[in-house]
C-alpha cells in the first residue's frame, strides 16, 4: 500500500474537496493522484504556495513552499 499525504493544509487546501490521506494499491495509482493534485493545486489555489511530490519509501508526501 502506497499512501498520499499532504504535508501541511493551507487555508485553500482546507476549503477544497482534496482528502489529507489517500491509500492507493500501486505506486503508479499513488504517483498518478499525487501529480494530478499537485497541477491542480498549482493552477486553481491562491498562488501563494507552490505543491510538489517526494517520495519517502512507501508514502509520497505533498510538499507545501511559499512562493
Amino acid at each position: 500500500m502506497i499512501t498520499v499525504k499532504m504535508e501541511k493544509q493551507c487555508g485553500c487546501f482546507k476549503r477544497s474537496d482534496f482528502q489529507e490521506e489517500q491509500t492507493f494499491e500501486t505506486k503508479e495509482e499513488a504517483l498518478k493522484e499525487a501529480l494530478a493534485m499537485c497541477e491542480d493545486m498549482n493552477e486553481t489555489f491562491c498562488q501563494k504556495h507552490n505543491f510538489s511530490v517526494v517520495e519517502d519509501g512507501d508514502i509520497l508526501m505533498i510538499k507545501v513552499d511559499m512562493n
